[in-house]
């Protein structure tokens, strides 16, 4: 598998290169479609059966599916990618350029990156005679950078399949710190929440007095920073990305802006903040939407707060024990290469992912792409070698579960 992986070098840098160069944001339904045109094949040549799930229910171009049927008593691994990225069609990113070891390109380390090692690790599994008897599942969104309304029929299918398997294994990239490899077993949900402020309209002379109170602005800014001094716990974040009041202020329809009008002598009627809130359990998410709720209910006088969770989120991949063991395995596959065992990356420095949707039904390990910096702004960069290491790592690892007994 290795010497395979070696002298697949080139013609995997390329395969990279030509999908890199073809846009596709995920909102470009026809450029991510195009990524699938090209990716399938590869699939199809190792003796996979694809399947294209449509998603335009849900405004987005699809999920790529590709499924091998190897043994009946091997395990059955799911492995996760992506299509997409977050450099839409008009986006002046849109090319590869190499220089030595890096490359750069949207895409190119997330997560084209990470389909290219899946591609590389399979061929090197097949040359080897490892992948005739292998049950492997490769389940590829074209919505991860931004999934699709309702989460309940965009991740419908991937949730399906996690419950069939009995590991996931993420490819999305590979996070290096202080030069060496880390191992992913955990990864925080992703939630996003609106508190909004309504308090009376009045001349600003009467403001803190009796009929009048602090004003909407005041509320808002009470709230926030009692989450600031009474919500901080590990492994949790809560951030406030977007803030307005005045006499009015309205969100607009995808939430991401704010209108809003006042003047100076009038006490502001109407506040709006919104916030992602990202938690490494969901008992941990439970616990602390109770606080917020309780400190957004402690009102001042003449103002009413609500806080609101966003229906669709993305849930949070606990480490457990079960994840731990295959962490254990890939420190295995780097004993055996000869290659520095990688420890337990803290699940802060990650964002949330696909896996995380099948975390309640399989184990799991995050970060088998290539390493790459950059990712989701214009100097995109992945480092070139690790892809190989990456695919060799991958393609032993994969051969070892699937010939493990269910």
């Amino acid at each position: 598998m290795v010497a395979t992986v070696d002298a697949e070098r080139d013609r995997t840098v390329s395969l990279l290169e030509r999908w890199v160069d073809q846009n596709s944001g995920t909102m470009n339904r026809a450029g991510v479609s195009a990524v699938r045109d090209m990716v399938e094949p590869e699939f199809r040549q190792l003796g996979f059966k694809t399947e294209w799930i449509d998603m335009s229910g849900a405004d987005r171009a699809g999920h790529l599916v590709a499924r091998h049927t190897g043994s009946r008593r091997g395990k059955r691994l799911l492995l996760i990618a992506h299509l997409d990225t977050v450099f839409e069609a008009d986006s002046p990113f849109q090319r590869w350029t190499r220089d030595g070891d890096r490359a750069h390109g949207p895409g190119a380390g997330d997560d084209k990156g990470g389909i290219v090692v899946i591609v590389a690790a399979l061929r090197a599994m097949q040359a080897a005679g490892t992948l005739k008897q292998a049950n492997v599942t490769v389940f590829m969104t074209g919505d991860e950078e931004d999934a699709g309304s309702p989460l309940a029929v965009s991740r419908r299918d991937l949730i399906a399949e996690g419950r069939k398997a009995d590991a996931a294994i993420d490819f999305e990239d590979l996070t290096v710190l202080d030069g060496g490899d880390m191992g992913s077993i955990a990864r925080r949900s992703a939630g996003s929440w609106t508190v909004t402020v309504s308090g009376h309209s009045a001349h600003s002379a009467g403001w803190g007095g009796a009929g009048v109170g602090y004003g909407a602005n005041y509320e808002l800014a009470r709230i926030l920073d009692e989450f600031r001094r009474k919500l901080p716990e590990d492994k949790l974040t809560y951030n406030v990305g977007l803030m307005g009041g005045g006499q009015t202020a309205a969100l607009n329809a995808e939430k991401i802006r704010i209108e809003a009008t006042g003047k100076t002598n009038i006490v502001a009627t109407t506040a709006i903040a919104r916030g992602d809130l990202r938690a490494i359990s969901q008992e941990q998410i439970d616990r602390v939407r109770a606080k917020m709720r309780a400190i957004v209910a402690q009102s001042l006088p003449g103002t009413k707060a609500e806080i609101s969770f966003d229906e669709d989120s993305y849930p949070p991949m606990p480490p457990t024990d079960a994840n731990r063991a295959l962490l254990a395995a890939l420190n295995g596959v780097n004993r055996d290469m000869g290659l520095a065992e990688m420890g337990e990356l803290d699940a802060s420095k990650r964002g949330a992912g696909d896996i995380s949707f099948v975390a309640a039904d399989v184990p799991g390990l995050v970060g088998l792409g290539p390493a790459s910096w950059g990712s989701h702004t214009a100097s995109e960069t992945v480092d070139v070698p690790s892809i190989a290491k990456q695919a060799k790592r991958a393609a032993i690892l994969m051969s070892r579960l699937a010939s493990q007994r269910r």
